[in-house]
C-alpha cells in the first residue's frame, strides 16, 4: 500500500460567534464554570445562509486552491461527519459536483464520530493509486443542530466548523501507521435516530467519556509510535480531538511530552467532533507552524465509543 502525506489544508468557521456569557443567558451556567471544566471560551454556530454543505465546500476549496493540483488526479472525496444536510445525497456527492471532480471519483460520507478524521485518512490511503495519487478528506460538523440547549452539561461544549486536507500518495512515503478501534458503549454518548420520538440531541455522560478518553489516548499514541518505530521525541506535533482541555493535558502528562508539542485551540472553537483535528492542522499552517517534513500524530475519540489515530507526514508546505 502507498503511504500518504498531507500537502494542503483548509478550514471554514461559521460567522456566528457564541461566547460563554451568551450561553449563560439561556441556561444556568457561567463563563467561569465552563472555562474551569472545559477550557472553552467561544464557539461558532451556523449563521444566516450557512449550511453544513457550504462549510464543507469552503474548506475543501481552500485546501484544493493551496494544493494546486490536477483535480482529475483525485481518486477519492471522503467526508467525515455525524450528518449532513441530507441523508442522501451525501455531502461528498454534492462536493463532487461543486468542486468539478471527475465522475469516476469515489465519493462518500462516513460516520466514526469524533474519531472520523484518522479513519478518513486511512480510507484515503487505501484509495489513492499511482495514476490518481490524490485524495480530499473533509471533516464537517454542524453540532449546533444537535445540541439540547436546556442541558447545561452538554450545550456549552459544541461548535460548528469544517476542516479539509489534500493528501498525496507515494510508494516513497511512509505508512501512516493508523490504529483504529471501538469500545462499544451506546448509553455513554449517543444521538437519537430518526425513528425516535422528538428531536435528535447529543446525550453524553461526561465522566464516563472522560475516563474512556484518558485511558485510550495514551495507549493509542504508544501503539502508533511502536508501530512506526518512533518516540515522542520524533514528533513535531500531537493534534488531538479537542473535547476538553483537561483530557489533552492529562494525555500529555501521561506520555511525558513537552506541553508545547500538543496543539490546543479548544478555547476558540469548542468541540467540533471530527472537524477538530483538520481545523487544528489548518490553524497551525496559517500560523506558519506546519512545514514540509514535519511528523504529526493525530488522535480522535468519541461516540461509539470510537477511537483512532495515525502518524502522518507533511509535504509540499513551506
Amino acid at each position: 500500500m502507498m503511504g500518504i502525506k498531507i500537502i494542503a489544508t483548509g478550514s471554514y468557521l461559521p460567522s456566528k460567534v457564541v461566547t460563554n456569557d451568551d450561553l449563560s443567558k439561556i441556561v444556568d451556567t457561567s463563563d467561569e464554570w465552563i472555562v474551569k471544566r472545559t477550557g472553552i471560551r467561544t464557539r461558532h454556530y451556523l449563521g444566516e445562509g450557512e449550511t453544513h454543505q457550504t462549510m464543507a465546500e469552503a474548506a475543501a476549496k481552500q485546501a484544493l486552491e493551496r494544493a494546486n493540483i490536477d483535480r482529475s488526479k483525485i481518486a477519492a472525496c471522503i467526508v467525515t461527519t455525524l450528518g449532513g444536510d441530507y441523508i442522501t445525497p451525501t455531502c461528498a456527492c454534492m462536493l463532487q459536483a461543486a468542486l468539478e471532480l471527475e465522475e469516476n471519483t469515489a465519493c462518500f460520507d462516513m460516520n466514526s464520530a469524533c474519531a472520523g478524521f484518522p479513519y478518513g485518512l486511512k480510507l484515503a490511503q487505501g484509495l489513492v493509486t499511482k495514476e490518481r495519487p490524490y485524495a480530499l478528506v473533509v471533516s464537517c460538523e454542524a453540532l449546533s443542530r444537535l445540541t439540547d440547549f436546556t442541558d447545561r452539561s452538554t450545550c456549552v461544549l459544541f461548535g460548528d466548523g469544517a476542516g479539509a486536507v489534500v493528501v498525496e500518495g507515494s510508494e516513497d512515503t511512509p505508512d501512516i501507521c493508523a490504529i483504529l478501534g471501538s469500545r462499544s458503549n451506546q448509553p455513554v454518548l449517543y444521538i437519537d435516530g430518526s425513528t425516535e420520538e422528538g428531536p435528535s440531541y447529543i446525550h453524553m455522560e461526561g465522566q464516563a467519556v472522560f475516563k474512556f478518553a484518558v485511558d485510550i489516548i495514551p495507549r493509542c499514541i504508544q501503539w502508533i509510535l511502536d508501530q512506526a518505530g518512533k518516540t515522542v521525541e520524533d514528533l513535531d506535533w500531537l493534534v488531538m480531538h479537542q473535547a476538553n482541555e483537561r483530557i489533552i493535558d492529562h494525555a500529555v502528562k501521561k506520555m511525558q511530552m513537552p506541553p508545547e508539542k500538543a496543539f490546543k485551540n479548544i478555547a476558540k472553537y469548542g468541540n467540533m467532533s471530527s472537524a477538530c483535528i483538520p481545523i487544528a492542522l489548518n490553524d497551525l499552517y496559517e500560523a506558519g507552524q506546519l512545514r514540509s517534513g514535519m511528523r504529526v500524530l493525530c488522535v480522535g475519540f468519541g461516540g461509539g465509543l470510537t477511537w483512532g489515530g495515525c502518524l502522518i507526514e507533511i509535504g509540499g508546505i513551506s
